[in-house]
């Protein structure tokens, strides 16, 4: 299991900074709540995926240890119920460029627009 070195969260409260393996991964708090580890986002079962809308203006509230392998991200739109394991954070932060594009992609297929900045 991979461990990070450092989490730090922004001033705005937008983007999370983890460091695996002496590297920093930015992952914004739209990503990380879109990919929540949550009932509420993966469902119950393979398949069963929530979509997740309007999530572009999210921030991290706070974050709160659990244990030693996961923490929890308090988010602006009151979810809190995601517990991110240090393998989940791993993967989200390994494979950001793929699941961002298939976020947005899902985003499309269902007739919705990624709000431009």
């Amino acid at each position: 299991m991979q461990t990070p070195t450092n989490i730090n969260l922004n001033k705005v409260k937008t983007l999370l900074t983890i460091t695996f393996d002496k590297i920093d991964y930015p992952l914004s708090a739209e990503y990380l709540r879109v990919y929540s580890p949550s009932a509420e986002v993966v469902g119950h079962g393979k398949g069963q995926e929530i979509l997740q809308l309007n999530k572009k203006n999210v921030t991290i509230l706070r974050i709160q240890p659990t244990g030693n392998y996961a923490v929890i991200l308090f988010f602006s739109d009151n979810h809190d119920s995601g517990i991110y394991s240090w393998s989940h954070l791993h993967k989200l932060a390994l494979n950001h460029d793929k699941l961002w594009h298939k976020y947005l992609q899902r985003l499309k297929d269902a007739g919705h627009t990624y709000p431009q900045l």
